[in-house]
């Protein structure tokens, strides 16, 4: 047993072992210089580019996949110019510059840039078939314009696509119940084309006056706030002259030729619009004879036309029908009393019948009243689980 008290019982310490000399402060830091001064040569003695660049091989190795890509992409230059329908895609980016690429799994990378511009062409583009992009809602799509003695009129695109499908505007596609307002005469009266735009809700379709004024400059003040628009054609009433819509009337008592040209300055007047409305018009819409050569030219330039439903024995319907162009009839005529509550009234019968058939259009003039008690009734409808749309989603399309 060993005489230490600190040591544990039982146990017999080792020999203690005879201590190595220590290192002192100054061998370490000697040491450590040697070393660092080391790396620096070696550092030093390397070629700049080893440090700077990877190798010749390794660049290759990583441009080799792009540039298999493009040629496989070259070879593919068919499947790569088309749609899967077979359709070719570059009018839709006409504006820009469209490089696709193949890469070796089989997909395709697209990248956009900015083309150089040349001065020919279009500046803004738009893609979607229906309705159009609210930032370019007052410039017309150039497509949809042919050049007339009567200034620019609407025609179908060259893909088919029709103006009452670009200037429609945008719904829900919810089956709820839909009601489409009208409102006509703007470009009549300044201070009520003014007080309709800046008051009634973007949801209430305007229809302005061949015969107005600064057309133009209201058309592009609506559709920046968001309104579908239409024209409103004058035609001749039961009687007339002393019922006399305005300069440019179409009569039954014209030649076809006439007609067509009161009907082309018409059109001429504006753009963006998704169709035609009548302006009175007793007489000529009752007359077949008149009517067909007008609908025809309507039909042919993609419009949809809009009967405000005065006219019993109107013959739209069945020209619509023959020609299968989109048509509409009105169910209410709003302000026949003009008197707020009476509108108000109004309003309530056009929201029954809409909740019995799904669907009804109403129309009016832009008067205070209207402008007033269609602004009061549409803050309301939402609430009522009533969906007002643009009338071109409620016309009977072919």
């Amino acid at each position: 047993m060993g005489t230490d008290l600190h040591e544990p019982l039982g146990r017999n310490r080792a020999a203690a072992r005879k201590p190595y000399g220590r290192l002192t402060a100054a061998a370490v830091f000697s040491v450590l210089g040697l070393v660092v001064v080391g790396a620096v040569s070696v550092y030093a003695l390397l070629p700049s580019e080893k440090l700077s660049r990877p190798s010749d091989t390794e660049v290759t190795q990583a441009e080799k996949p792009a540039e298999t890509a493009q040629s496989t992409g070259d070879i593919a230059a068919e499947k790569l110019s088309k749609d899967p329908g077979g359709l070719p895609r570059e009018k839709s980016h006409s504006g820009a510059k469209v490089e696709r690429t193949l890469t070796n799994d089989g997909s395709v990378v697209t990248k956009y840039s900015p083309k150089t511009r040349d001065g020919k062409g279009p500046v803004l583009i738009g893609t979607a078939a229906v309705g159009q992009d609210p930032r370019m809602a007052a410039l017309p799509n150039d497509d949809l314009l042919e050049d007339s003695p009567f200034g620019k009129l609407p025609i179908i695109g060259k893909d088919g696509l029709r103006p009452v499908e670009q200037y429609a505007r945008p719904w829900s596609g919810s089956r709820s119940t839909r009601i489409a307002i009208v409102v006509g005469g703007l470009g009549l009266s300044q201070t009520g084309t003014q007080r309709a735009i800046k008051q009634l809700p973007e949801e209430i379709t305007f229809a302005f006056a061949a015969s107005g004024n600064s057309l133009q400059r209201w058309m592009q003040e609506a559709r920046r706030s968001g309104h579908e628009i239409l024209i409103q054609l004058p035609l001749e009433p039961f009687d007339y002259p002393d019922n006399d819509p305005g300069p440019g009337t179409l009569l039954t008592s014209q030649s076809r030729d006439d007609n067509i040209a009161d009907l082309h300055r018409a059109l001429g007047k504006i753009t963006n619009y998704t169709g035609v409305m009548n302006y009175l018009g007793g007489r000529f819409l009752s007359d077949a004879d008149a009517l067909d050569p007008v609908m025809r030219d309507i039909a042919a330039r993609g419009l949809l036309f809009l009967d405000d439903g005065s006219v019993a024995q109107t013959q739209t319907g069945n020209f619509a029908k023959a020609l299968d162009m989109p048509h509409a009839f009105a169910d209410v005529q709003l302000d026949g009393q003009l008197n707020t509550d009476a509108i108000l009234a109004k309003l309530d019968e056009l929201e029954r019948i809409a909740r019995r058939n799904g669907q009804a259009i109403g129309v009016a003039s832009a008067f205070d009243e209207s402008i007033a008690a269609i602004r009061q009734w549409s803050d309301e409808a939402s609430l009522r689980g009533i969906e007002i749309v643009g009338v071109s989603a409620l016309a009977t399309t072919p």
